[in-house]
């Protein structure tokens, strides 16, 4: 449910941007605080590896995979949030790669959010990065992603 809920305010909010922002043209919202500022990123975070589209593509269809494959074995509702929001920003960036100009595959990220001394960017990078970081804090405190929270020692089921 989460990377549905993500996916879909990725998508909708880049669409509403790119029918009514001019590239490069920013728009203050508060002040200078916060801006839209509609762009074509084709690297990664930061405009990071601007020539290697095709392989960003190709990790964020590794990403999906594995997310997706984890998602069954999921009990744990913090990481099933942590992946959910993770999963959403990768589907949300990668619909961009696929099916975006200049080509399938090869397609620039629209990004739009800017924030003071911060490079701009969408809400499905919002995502990665909070669902990174969550997963980080879960993996530092030891929460396994298939515990169960009740006791029992069959398999797959964790004691207290």
């Amino acid at each position: 449910m989460t990377a549905a809920v993500v996916l879909v305010l990725d998508v909708v909010s880049k669409l509403i941007v790119v029918a009514t922002v001019q590239e490069h043209r920013p728009v203050h919202v508060v002040g200078n605080l916060l801006r839209i500022v509609y762009t074509r990123n084709s690297g990664a975070a930061f405009s990071i590896g601007t020539g290697a589209t095709l392989l960003f593509t190709g990790v964020a269809l590794v990403v999906v995979v594995v997310i997706i494959r984890e998602a069954r074995r999921l009990v744990s509702t913090p990481w099933a949030l942590s992946l959910g929001l993770l999963l959403g920003g990768a589907l949300g960036n990668l619909s961009d790669r696929l099916f975006r100009s200049p080509a399938p595959m090869r397609g620039r990220v629209v990004d739009w959010v800017q924030i003071p001394h911060w490079p701009v960017f969408n809400l499905a990078d919002s995502a990665i990065v909070v669902g990174g970081a969550l997963a980080l804090l879960l993996a530092a405190r030891g929460v396994p992603l298939d515990r169960l929270e009740r006791s029992g020692g069959e398999a797959g089921e964790a004691a207290p």
